[in-house]
Parts: C-alpha cells; sequence; structure tokens
C-alpha cells in the first residue's frame, strides 16, 4: 500500500519505493507537514509538528494563535489570518476583505488517479498509482478546497494539485492559488533553478538560499526562455551521485512561480504554481477551480538520481504519443537553409539530395503562407502561398513522399498579423486595452484564445491544413510573449482570468489535434526553447530546445534540459557553420555527436554544403538508427559538465538491462601538455564484462565504474583541437 492512514495518530503516510511523506492533523484541524525524505520502514509521529512546545495550538493558548499560525508547518497555507510566509490560497470575499482559514474535513483514498479537467496531468493504472485527496473547508466563506496526492511508488514520485468549489452564496475571487508547499526546517539548503534568455535556455544556476524569499517565476503568458518552472533545494556539497535532492517541476505551460522562502526561525516554505501577477479568477457559488498539478520528488543520492526519477515518470506517465518509444523520423528543416526564400523546386532540390543521404522527412518552415516573405505580415492567413508552392500543397507533398519521404510543416497559430486579412477583419481578436495601442513584438500580435470562436478559428486554420494533404509532422511554433493584457471577450470583472484562460484555450486546441490526428508527429516551440515545460509534453513528445544550434552553446543548454526532462524529448538539428547565431565553426561529426543527445535532424542547406559534409551524413543517419532506441529509453548520466570550468564535457546513456552503455565525449577547449582524463561510467553490471565496440578493450562493469576509463588526449591523432568529440559503445559480452 503507497497510502496509509493513522486513525488514532490522525497521520497519514504515504510510501513510494525509496520515499516517505507525512502529513499529520491537529486537533483544531490543521492539516501539517511532517516529513519528506528517505522511507521511514515503520509507521511515522507528529512530534515535528512541534505542537507540544510554545505557543501550542490554538485550542490550548488561543491569546497565541497568530504566533502559531507564522510557525506552523503547513501543507497548503492561506493568506489573511497570521501567517505571514508566503501563502498559496488568497480568497477575497463578498465584503472585499482577503482572509482564508482551512481545517481538515475528510481524507479518501482510491486507487488510480482521476484525470485534471481541461489540464495536462500525469497517469497511470490502478496498479501504479494511488490518490489521497484531504478535504478541507472555510466555514466562513463557505469554500471547499480538495488537496490531492497521487503516489507513483516504483518512480518516487508525488503529484500534486488543488481544487477549489465554491459552496456557498456568495461570490468569491481567487486572487492567489498555487498548487503545492513544503514547509520544512533548513538544511543549508542551496536553490538549483534554470534561467536564460532566447539562444541561451535552461543554464544551470545554483546559490545559497538566504533569508527571504528567492523564486523564480514568468508572468510573459509562457513558461518562458528567461526562468523555467522548476526548483530544487539541495543540501550542501550536493553532486550527481550524493546530497539530499527536494525537487518541484510545474505542469503547466503558462505564468508561474517557484519559491524558496527562509523565515526567521530557520524553516524553508518552498512553493509552486500559478503566478498571482496578472491573475484573479471570479469563483461564483457552485462552481470550481482547478490548479495545475506539481511533480515532486525526493533523492538521497544526488542530483542524478532526481534526474532518472523525471525521466522515467514523465517517459511513462506524462508523455502519451505514440512516438514516445517509436522510431521517429530523421528529417530536415528548410529554416536556416532558405528562411523564406524558397519556392516548391528548392524545397524538392533539398529533399531529392536529403533523401540520398538517408534522411527520411522534409519539413516546411515559415513562408509558405499568406504573401509571408518576411516576417511582417500574413499571420493568421493560414492560405497556401501558391506563387512559392507553384502547383499547390497536396501536389508538393505528394512529390515529396513519392520520393520516399514523409512531409511536415510549420504553424504559429496563437499569432496574427497587423498585415493580414484577419486582423483587418477582426481586429478585436488580438489581446490589447481598449485606447492603448498593442506592443509590437516581431510585427505580431497574439489571439485571444480566452475567446471560443478564435480558438475555433486558429484550430481550424491547422486541421484544414492537415486535412488537405498526407501531412506527418507539425512544428507549433510561438514566437512572443504576452502583453497588453485585455480581452474585448471577458468582462470589466473577469479580465484577470485572461493569462489563464489563454492557456486552456492552446490546451484545447493541442488536444483536439492530437486526437483529430492521432498518428501526427506533434513537435512544440516558442522561439526555440520558452515553452519547453511538463505541460506542453502531455501533447507533443519532442519541444524545440532551443534556436541557437551551436553545438558547444547546445552542451550547456541540454545539460539544463536534460537535468528534468528525457533526452528525446529535446528538439536538436545538425546545423550549416559559421553558426548562425554565434558564427562559431564546429566539426561537422562533433555537431552530430550533440545532436544525437536529442531528437536529432538537419538544419541546412544540403544542395550548398561541402562534399565532405554530405558524405558524412549517411554514417551519422546510421547512428542514430543504432541509437536512437537507447536515448529514448536508456538511463542518463551526467560524467562531467563543461559548465563547471571543465575544458571538456561528458554524458552517459546505460540500457535498462545493464547490456550496454554509449558515452559522448565532447573535448570543448585542447589544453597543452596533459594527460588521458579519467572518466567513471555509471549503471552498469558490476560482475560482467564490457567490451568497447570496435576495439579488442574489455573491462567489468567494477573496472568502468569505480577505477574509470582513460579517454586519451588529443582524442585521436586526427582531433587535435578544439570542439573534437568522440563515442564510446560498451557492449555487455
Amino acid at each position: 500500500m503507497g497510502i496509509k492512514y493513522n486513525e488514532k495518530k490522525k497521520i497519514f503516510q504515504m510510501n513510494t519505493q525509496h520515499t516517505t511523506y507525512l502529513i499529520g492533523i491537529t486537533k483544531e484541524g490543521y492539516i501539517g507537514h511532517i516529513y519528506y525524505g528517505k522511507r521511514l520502514q515503520k509507521e511515522g509521529s507528529s512530534y515535528l509538528l512541534r505542537t507540544e512546545e510554545a505557543p501550542y495550538t490554538p485550542s490550548v493558548n488561543e491569546r497565541e494563535k497568530m504566533a502559531f499560525l507564522d510557525f506552523f508547518p503547513f501543507e497548503y497555507p492561506t493568506g489573511g489570518i497570521g501567517d505571514f510566509r508566503e501563502s498559496c490560497l488568497d480568497v477575497r470575499g463578498e465584503n472585499g476583505s482577503i482572509g482564508c482559514e482551512l481545517l481538515f474535513c475528510n481524507g479518501y483514498i482510491e486507487k488510480g488517479k482521476p484525470a485534471l479537467i481541461e489540464l495536462p496531468a500525469s497517469f497511470g493504472t490502478e496498479e501504479e498509482v494511488e490518490t489521497l485527496d484531504l478535504v478541507c473547508e472555510d466555514k466562513v466563506l463557505e469554500l471547499k478546497v480538495v488537496l490531492s496526492y497521487s503516489v507513483f511508488e516504483e518512480c518516487d514520485v508525488i503529484t500534486r494539485s488543488v481544487r477549489i468549489e465554491n459552496t456557498g452564496t456568495q461570490a468569491l475571487k481567487l486572487e492567489k492559488v498555487y498548487s503545492a508547499c513544503l514547509d520544512m526546517d533548513n538544511k543549508d539548503f542551496e536553490m538549483v533553478a534554470l534561467t536564460g534568455s532566447w539562444a541561451r535556455e535552461r543554464y544551470i544556476r545554483r546559490n545559497p538560499v538566504q533569508y527571504g524569499k528567492q523564486m523564480v517565476s514568468s508572468a510573459r503568458g509562457e513558461s518562458s526562455h528567461q526562468e523555467h518552472p522548476f526548483l530544487a533545494l539541495v543540501t550542501p556539497n550536493t553532486t550527481q551521485e550524493t546530497g539530499e535532492v527536494y525537487a518541484m517541476n510545474f505542469v503547466y505551460s503558462g505564468n508561474f512561480i517557484a519559491q524558496a522562502e527562509l523565515n526567521q526561525f530557520g524553516q524553508i516554505r518552498m512553493a509552486m504554481g500559478i503566478h498571482s501577477d496578472y491573475f484573479c479568477w471570479n469563483l461564483k457559488a457552485g462552481e470550481s477551480f482547478q490548479a495545475p498539478e506539481v511533480v515532486l520528488t525526493y533523492s538521497a543520492e544526488g542530483l542524478g538520481k532526481m534526474t532518472r526519477q523525471f525521466h522515467d515518470f514523465y517517459r511513462n506517465h506524462l508523455i502519451r504519443s505514440p512516438y514516445q518509444y517509436k522510431k521517429r523520423p530523421i528529417l530536415i528543416n528548410n529554416w536556416e537553409a532558405t528562411y523564406f526564400d524558397f519556392n516548391s523546386d528548392k524545397l524538392l532540390a533539398i529533399a531529392k539530395e536529403a533523401k540520398k543521404a538517408g534522411i527520411e522527412m522534409l519539413v516546411m518552415d515559415d513562408g509558405w503562407f499568406g504573401k509571408r516573405n518576411f516576417d511582417d505580415n500574413s499571420l493568421g492567413d493560414w492560405t497556401v502561398n501558391e506563387e512559392k508552392i507553384t502547383s499547390g500543397l497536396l501536389d508538393l507533398v505528394t512529390k515529396v513522399k513519392e520520393l520516399g519521404m514523409e512531409f511536415g510543416i510549420w504553424f504559429e497559430p496563437e499569432m496574427v498579423s497587423p498585415d493580414s486579412d484577419l486582423y483587418r477583419k477582426h481586429p478585436d481578436w488580438a489581446i490589447q486595452i481598449p485606447g492603448r495601442r498593442p506592443t509590437m513584438c516581431r510585427m505580431q500580435y497574439v489571439l485571444d484564445l480566452s475567446k471560443p470562436e478564435v480558438v475555433e478559428y486558429a484550430y481550424q486554420c491547422v486541421a484544414d491544413i492537415l486535412r488537405s494533404a498526407p501531412i506527418s509532422y507539425v512544428k507549433w511554433d510561438m514566437n512572443r510573449q504576452l502583453s497588453d493584457i485585455g480581452s474585448s471577450y471577458l468582462g470589466k470583472d473577469s479580465q484577470g482570468e485572461l493569462m489563464h484562460r489563454y492557456v486552456l484555450g492552446l490546451y484545447q486546441m493541442q488536444e483536439r489535434l492530437v486526437t483529430e490526428f492521432p498518428n501526427l508527429l506533434l513537435e512544440n516551440c516558442s522561439g526555440g526553447g520558452a515553452r519547453f515545460d511538463a505541460g506542453m509534453l502531455y501533447y507533443s513528445p519532442q519541444i524545440w530546445c532551443s534556436d541557437d544550434t551551436d553545438a558547444i552553446e547546445r552542451l550547456r543548454i541540454q545539460e539544463g534540459t536534460a537535468l528534468i526532462y528525457p533526452l528525446a524529448t529535446m528538439g536538436a538539428h545538425i546545423s550549416d557553420c559559421p553558426n548562425h547565431i554565434v558564427g562559431r565553426n564546429t566539426p561537422f561529426e562533433t555537431r552530430g555527436h550533440v545532436a544525437l543527445a536529442g531528437t536529432f535532424g538537419y538544419e541546412l542547406d544540403i544542395t550548398k554544403i561541402s562534399d565532405k559534409e554530405r558524405q558524412m551524413i549517411p554514417e551519422q543517419v546510421e547512428m542514430c538508427h543504432k541509437y536512437q532506441s537507447l536515448m529514448q529509453r536508456g538511463d542518463y548520466y551526467r560524467l562531467a559538465s563543461w559548465t563547471e570550468k571543465k575544458p571538456y564535457d561528458c554524458w552517459e546513456v546505460a540500457a535498462k538491462d545493464k547490456t550496454e552503455a554509449l558515452v559522448t565525449f565532447v573535448q570543448v577547449l585542447a589544453e597543452p601538455n596533459i594527460h588521458s582524463r579519467v572518466i567513471y561510467l555509471r549503471g552498469l553490471e558490476e560482475d560482467a564484462e564490457y567490451q568497447l565496440e570496435g576495439t579488442e578493450e574489455s573491462y567489468t562493469g567494477e573496472e568502468l565504474m569505480r577505477c574509470g576509463y582513460l579517454i586519451p588526449s588529443p582524442l585521436s591523432p586526427d582531433k587535435r583541437g578544439d570542439f573534437q568529440s568522440c563515442l564510446y559503445h560498451f557492449l555487455k559480452k
């Protein structure tokens, strides 16, 4: 049993394979956090709630209730009644005041896990997951709050979400609704987060937690390039293999906050949810609000164990696509090859040359519709430009398929250009504040997805194109943030709902898309990696990781992304050099090795690259086919990090059954007068013997993991200099 309740002790105990989570209920009905950490072999106790010491509970010491509220380790704290730490729920009553006090009513344990209404969420069978619902209420507001915990025992994951119901007669306003909170004693925690910007997303950042509040957040309408809906607290000196890790990741694609707060008593409050900026939800009598899900995991074996727990969980309990473990086509995208300057003949020339090299899909990117010869027009006018696609889309797709290739296409359905037929006909469909000219970004505005007819129009534009031709793949892009937050559809009292309703509209469209076209390979994108989050993975098995395709820059971007997300979710392509963003030249082989740690494809004009590079593509295609299943299913180990001021980068993917392991080593900067470097493998069978493919060398798993493997310097006589790389494939004999 993953969940148990001790009626005498008033303790709910949730056990996974290696962890325990304890919740205690006080006499008054306050729901307190007792413990989360390594699995307890016996039933836990409630002494960590400290209710037997001053200021005691309100039933014992009513005169110091505020002191109690400002110290008690709440499972779900509320604002306005005396807890001055970060609240998770702020409710404004009909009289205009803010204040909410939740007390426990009852708890329910059930097999399986219900879906969340209108939201992406994890799933599992009755054998895989149990769910605990803690029902609490505020009798003054006549408000019921259901705290849901789903326990995935094998994955060492607990998911949390919150449902709020107005059971009374007054109209309430929800001004803040977070999804999860952890109140713990400080262990000199450090905070690990992912930050960056366009073309340098998800850099790993780690800092000691100071007094007060430290957070990552987005109020941009998307999870964002700049900060990421992930937060981990780690004990000092935590490494890939040692140390305690408490981690949260948000299954949501809009505004978020992830915060750690250290208070005057040395307590840490870790909280995550929808950002309260630009958020206010009207909860009328009889209505309910469902908050998104947070994925919570604990590791006593460092960041590496945390990573593998997230990877297994997302692969098995979040990503639904039939492409999850299916062979994915190796594609070539024409964007960096042609930008807007292409026609049918040019695309077919690329496709013919790509087919010779073994590439399996042609993707037609931006510029195929309306009058789209630059990025200043036509978004919203999703009709084929037959001056470019001269004989029509169906004919082009048919010719590509006759070559033996699949066909993919790019859309940006959430946007509208001021210079478009759609905007001229429906200017009120753009998000904007009345009387104020909307702020421009990339010469485009954002469509108001809170408006049902806009959602219907945008969806049908995409679906009509897919119905018109046998298209196998869609790249769904979103190239700007939301601003000028106003909707002509929502009333003046409901404008605070726009940001969340926008995300719900997006989810509605993508749910319809994968339902109507169940065999479609969908890849989400947002100016690169601005919406690379767990919410989008529910709809698409892969997301374009970053617009920066430079192999060396990608080392850092992909390391940060792979800290949470499986390798096969990361859109990664080989592009031309000098790289179009950073201007760097890297060997074609290194570009292939780095892209192998993702979905693998090409972003270049194959008709113009050198003969030497073109001749290498069939070898790279064969390499991808050989290792794709391992990359989709294997355990990821970070062996060395260039971001930690090392001159090299190294990672490993080991098969679950320990029969093989692939090590990728990138010599970022060459060094003079050095010897071979030792790399310690992981995830092998100690007593088994492993042979390095292509050599007579063999080692025991114990040797490779404890003694290490020697990486020569230089990697080989022909690999002297910067940016060189090698693969080392070890096979169990």
